[in-house]
């Protein structure tokens, strides 16, 4: 056996602020073509193929490093600490089983469904007064208001609050980006925002418990397993983790999808003969072949021996989503972006595996899809309009602006 700190490893920073756009393709292409699996960034090791990558994300051997990764930075109290301790990604064994069975059945597939009517009326209300135009930036006009709103309604919060969820879930968000958290002002803002989220949601929930309505926190209030319910710090932070983890991830994640349509014209074509069958294999691909969560960590609480390699105690592993959604191992042509292929292929690694697989993935599909299938039936040739402005991904792999041309259909 050989311990991870004697191999040789390829080094990769995974918290520089330059890497993004084809610089990021370009280096994580070059640690694939050295046949590894394993590369070094400060602080971490990182996972490159997709079979192992699954391995670390099941073993009950690691956790979420939420609780080190605040204590790195610093963050010993406030609302950010707060949050940081009552969060499910930052929960494990019975504790976390039982959040996830009360909180399953809010974003099951089936419960979902009821939200794609609301979905479709803020994507007609959005687009219309872009669509005579002829151009656009995506962001503003479509991607960036249209998760805002529907987390809105999923929650059942008024409307007019859609603005304040965005920014809420765009801030609350950074806690995951080591590039924010070095940065004090950033955390101060930070803590902030998670102390007006909490300020907004307490008398909404309350609200809720007098008068349920059809939304989100009025199931959860309801949700109920083995006579187990949940208390109002658990509702609270809950809600908060279905914001931050559904509203930027979705903006990003639709605006990419756009962007890799435009880039092949030949796939834009295809999704606009058949928007009812190719929308999920459109927001599937997209998932896979640029995934806005290239990486997700933890924290090995136990030693582990695979490939008969030794990661101690304490190690941090960093699965890379973007390799493992490329594993020539795995995929049949990773490098090739085609929405038209048969079935739904092997999993791949965006929403995560294990008992930490992301909690609103339902939601986020129904999202993608229901933009895709509208953006085909009113545009008939799609194409960027200049340069997109694309984020690092040391947190959230995101988008600030997507110009496009179009021709309505």
């Amino acid at each position: 056996m050989t311990l991870v700190a004697e191999l040789d490893l390829p080094d990769l920073d995974i918290a520089d602020p330059e890497l993004y756009g084809e610089r990021w393709h370009e280096a994580i292409a070059r640690l694939m073509d050295g046949g590894g699996w394993l590369a070094r960034s400060p602080l971490a090791t990182i996972v490159l193929d997709r079979e192992a990558g699954e391995h670390f994300l099941r073993t009950k051997a690691a956790i979420f490093p939420g609780r080190l990764i605040a204590q790195l930075f610093g963050i010993v109290d406030g609302p950010l600490h707060e949050q940081i301790e009552g969060n499910i990604i930052n929960t494990n064994g019975d504790e976390h089983r039982r959040l996830r069975s009360l909180v399953n059945p809010a974003l099951a597939p089936r419960a979902v469904i009821r939200y794609r009517p609301a979905m479709r009326e803020f994507l007609a209300d959005l687009w219309a007064p872009a669509a005579a135009a002829g151009r656009c930036d995506l962001v503003e006009a479509l991607c960036k208001p249209y998760p805002a709103r529907t987390i809105a309604t999923v929650m059942g919060a008024p409307l007019d609050d859609a603005p304040r969820l965005h920014d809420w879930s765009m801030w609350i968000q950074r806690q995951f980006d080591p590039i924010a958290l070095s940065d004090a002002d950033q955390v101060a803002i930070i803590q902030r925002k998670v102390g007006e989220f909490y300020d907004w949601v307490r008398p909404l929930i309350a609200r809720r418990r007098d008068d349920p309505a059809d939304d989100l926190i009025s199931s959860l209030i309801a949700a109920e397993e083995a006579g187990d319910r949940l208390s109002d710090k658990e509702l609270e932070n809950l809600v908060l983790n279905i914001l931050v983890g559904g509203v930027d991830t979705t903006q990003s994640q639709l605006a990419h999808a756009v962007r890799l349509l435009a880039l092949h014209p030949d796939q834009w074509g295809a999704l606009r003969a058949d928007p009812d069958g190719l929308a999920a294999r459109a927001a599937e691909e997209a998932l896979r072949f640029e995934p806005i969560t290239p990486f997700t960590a933890r924290l090995l609480v136990e030693e582990v021996t695979y490939r008969d390699v030794t990661f101690p105690e304490g190690t941090v592993i960093v699965v890379c989503a973007y390799s493992g959604n490329r594993d020539p191992a795995v995929f049949a042509h990773p490098e090739t972006f085609d929405i038209t292929g048969e079935g739904k292929g092997p999993r791949m690694l965006t929403f995560g595996a294990g008992i930490h697989y992301c909690v609103g993935a339902n939601l986020a599909r129904a999202e993608l899809e229901e933009a895709l299938a509208f953006l085909a039936r009113r545009i008939r040739t799609l194409r960027l309009d200049g340069e997109p402005v694309l984020q690092s991904v040391s947190g959230i792999y995101g988008t600030d602006a997507l110009p496009i041309a179009f021709e309505s259909a």
